[in-house]
């Protein structure tokens, strides 16, 4: 991905004419882009690694797997919030990984874990670098140098089980190249987060990541089998089967462990074939509330989709507006999204049974091609923050999740709190809201928000990011659904597991990890 922004160059457009008008007319600004810095401009915080770490380290790695070049540093300097792009843009130095090792096994990964606890190097693991919430950023903490351990060479299949359903991924792959191995096989692993195209298969492990399809094929916990993992402590495997009576499952230690425990090396997964067909159908609802409960009832009758999603009043509207720039057509109310994959007497069965629920609960159906153009851009939406923020104008998103019963709660308290916190100046921001994954008791609601950047926009957001936080535990939500923890949500943990569950958390890191060099500054409080 380029240094500074999303994804890669041939992804980012100009805003149309249209959108700059809106933004002219909203927010006040002239909707011109502002240059930005090329990446030989940028100066990085000196590296810290010294002469006798970096032979240490080749030791381990061999000596083209190590380096501190100024390319390298800056392309591992933090993931890609809008604070981080934010960061990366502004004059002054950049903070920056003292060095970047790459990794080929399992082994070298645990000599490397092995070398940087014995010499205080804090140690950062690093998959595609998508992270939203701080998760990859470099901290230091306590120690003076700190390594980038990028695992993009651990990239292969060792092993396929057709006959379980099975398969044995290496945690650098990145979601298309393990689809296109798969493929291979005429298996697919079904998951599909924004972040797909970058993002690898340790992070998705590590972030307890959650796909746009998670509604037919789960979260990727669901997907986990076993898993191997290095840590400062050494080695430990774990899932013998499907399921087990044996103790606590401590796969859970690992996956969401976000790197602060261990370095996932290696992931079994559960995969299925590459389906037969795929069925689209949209739906519109009058209102988000009616939509909801549309939405639960077909999850609670166990006739879920493979996509369901339900976008509210606002979101619904703005993504009208960009679908018109393009000759799109207009929705009424709120629009929903179906997808239903399978064999073609599969998905003719469920989306007859889905569309019967969506309907007796109010909905209007709308066709294939609203779902169809949104499957088409899913993986943009970033591309967009970022035009936005060359404009002057903020755009971020948070997630969370809650029962049912709740939701309407959370949502309002969520909205309020954004709208209260990044409403200066009187212009109000724009908030977003739809339902992107959902379960039997429950749901979760991802916002973005949009408003004008006042003063310094990286304290702006983060102003705006702990009203929010409040609201969300104020109102018995969880601090997060599927962005992870990071250093942007430890401070409300606490909040979320009680004290007794920071202690058990903390001693957990003390026995893998008793030096503490592992991701510092995440996760744990």
């Amino acid at each position: 991905m380029v240094w500074d922004a999303w994804g890669i160059p041939a992804g980012h457009k100009p805003l149309s004419a249209l959108i700059r008008t809106l933004l002219t007319e909203v927010f006040e600004v002239s909707g011109d882009p502002v240059a930005r810095r090329d990446e030989g401009d940028v100066p990085l915080r000196e590296s810290t690694l010294t002469p006798t770490q970096r032979d240490g380290l080749v030791e381990v790695v061999g000596v083209g797997s190590i380096s501190v070049d100024h390319h390298d540093r800056l392309r591992h300097a933090g993931g890609k919030s809008t604070p981080d792009l934010l960061r990366r843009r502004a004059d002054g130095p950049q903070d920056a990984p003292d060095a970047i090792i790459f990794p080929a096994d399992h082994e070298q990964v645990l000599g490397v874990l092995a070398y940087c606890a014995d010499n205080a190097i804090a140690v950062v693991p690093f998959g595609g670098g998508t992270s939203v919430v701080g998760g990859v950023d470099p901290v230091r903490g306590r120690f003076d140098t700190v390594i980038a351990l990028d695992l993009r060479r651990l990239d292969g299949i060792s092993d396929i089980d057709p006959i379980s359903g099975t398969a044995t991924l290496g945690a650098g792959l990145t979601g298309p190249l393990a689809e296109e191995l798969l493929a291979a096989h005429g298996l697919s692993l079904g998951h599909f987060p924004q972040s797909f195209e970058f993002a690898s298969i340790g992070g998705f492990a590590a972030t307890r990541s959650s796909g746009q399809a998670s509604a037919g094929y789960g979260r990727f916990d669901d997907m986990v089998q076993r898993l191997k993992i290095a840590t400062p402590s050494g080695t430990i495997e774990l899932g013998r089967a499907p399921a087990s009576a044996a103790g606590p499952d401590l796969r859970e230690l690992f996956v969401g462990s976000e790197g602060a425990l261990g370095v996932i090396t290696e992931v079994t997964l559960r995969v299925h074939p590459v389906p037969e067909t795929i069925g689209y159908q949209a739906w519109s609802f009058p209102d988000f509330e009616t939509g909801a409960a549309a939405l639960r009832s077909v999850v609670q009758a166990g006739a879920a989709p493979t996509v369901l999603r339900l976008s509210d009043e606002v979101e619904t509207g703005i993504n009208l507006a960009r679908s018109a720039d393009i000759g799109g057509e207009s929705v009424p109310g709120c629009l929903a999204i179906t997808t239903f994959e399978g064999t073609e007497a599969h998905v003719a069965a469920r989306s007859a049974e889905a569309g019967a629920l969506l309907a007796a609960a109010g909905g209007t159906a709308l066709g294939q091609t609203p779902a169809r153009e949104w499957e088409h851009g899913r993986f943009a939406a970033p591309y967009m923050r970022d035009a936005l923020l060359d404009v002057g104008v903020l755009c971020e998103t948070l997630e969370t999740a809650t029962t049912w019963s709740n939701l309407a709660e959370l949502k309002a308290k969520v909205t309020a709190a954004l709208t209260a916190s990044l409403g200066g100046q009187g212009t109000p921001p724009l908030v977003m809201c739809h339902i992107s994954h959902t379960y039997p008791t429950g749901a979760s609601l991802y916002f973005t928000v949009i408003a004008k950047q006042l003063g310094d926009p990286i304290t702006q957001w983060y102003i705006a990011k702990r009203a929010v936080g409040a609201a969300i535990v104020a109102a018995g939500g969880t601090i997060t659904h599927h962005h992870a923890v990071g250093t942007d949500h430890r401070p409300w943990i606490p909040e979320e597991i009680g004290d007794l569950g920071v202690r058990i958390l903390r001693a957990v890191k003390r026995e893998l990890d008793p030096v503490g060099i592992l991701n510092p500054g995440k996760l744990v409080p």
